[in-house]
């Protein structure tokens, strides 16, 4: 892309009757470029890159929103695009491939590449869409601004919640095993309970995760102002079959 100035230095070459080859020859630019501009100056401005139209995968697409709310970042490359970086720790190698997979559904086609780093691996894709697909992207941490869903992306998180509640266990939550002692019959017994945590410092991503297990009907209690604890029987079971603790 050569800017103005550049084109007009060009064309008053020609102007004083040199030949295109010589100006061509002399300039670097080449012939067609030079009569071009003589029908038009200005550079014809850039559009806009297209939107990217909805998520191919609607379940991939929200179990990757949760992994992006809890353990993700976008960040722009100085050439133009975007990059998608979901963080996965070493620990899970199942997780890694769900994201890398999750990202592939979302956007076929895009290539995904893992870059280690220091206890995990950075699951990593380049794409002009991300920001689109991710408008929750901006500057500073995630707890310290505002976090929305827009109308489209709350569309598909009311129709695929478990996926979205098991991308968000995936990245900020866990299953553990509690226990507690009680006296029975005057003997002092250890019970072991399962659970789930989220624990997360956005209230707005607190928010966006107990109204989705609202809505499939899992009980839950704000432990305090960043953790969320799932911890009755039943509502550990529906965790189990739908979410089943990260490996």
């Amino acid at each position: 892309m050569y800017d103005v100035s550049t084109r007009k230095r060009a064309l008053a070459l020609v102007a004083q009757g040199r030949s295109l080859n010589s100006v061509s020859r002399e300039t670097g630019i080449s012939r067609a470029a030079l009569r071009s501009w003589h029908h038009r100056l200005e550079p014809l401005p850039r559009r806009a890159p297209p939107p990217p139209g909805p998520p191919a995968d609607g379940p991939a697409y929200c179990y990757l929103l949760g992994l992006y709310l809890g353990d993700g970042c976008i960040s722009a490359h100085p050439r133009g695009g975007h990059y998608l970086r979901i963080a996965c720790a070493d620990a899970w190698p199942g997780l890694i491939e769900l994201c890398r997979q999750a990202i592939g559904r979302v956007r076929p086609g895009a290539g995904v590449y893992l870059a280690q780093k220091k206890g995990c691996v950075m699951v990593t894709s380049y794409s002009r869409s991300w920001p689109a697909l991710f408008p929750q992207h901006g500057r500073g941490r995630k707890h310290e601004r505002l976090i929305t869903l827009e109308p489209w992306q709350q569309e598909l998180v009311d129709a695929h919640p478990w996926e979205f509640i098991r991308g968000l266990i995936h990245s900020d939550g866990c299953r553990v095993t509690n226990w507690t002692t009680r006296t029975v019959a005057g003997e002092r017994k250890r019970y072991e309970y399962p659970r789930y945590f989220l624990t997360n410092l956005s209230p707005d991503i607190i928010r966006l995760f107990t109204a989705a297990l609202d809505r499939v009907g899992v009980e839950w209690r704000k432990a305090n102002a960043r953790n969320i604890s799932v911890a009755r029987k039943a509502s550990v079971a529906l965790m189990d079959a739908h979410v089943g603790p990260k490996y």
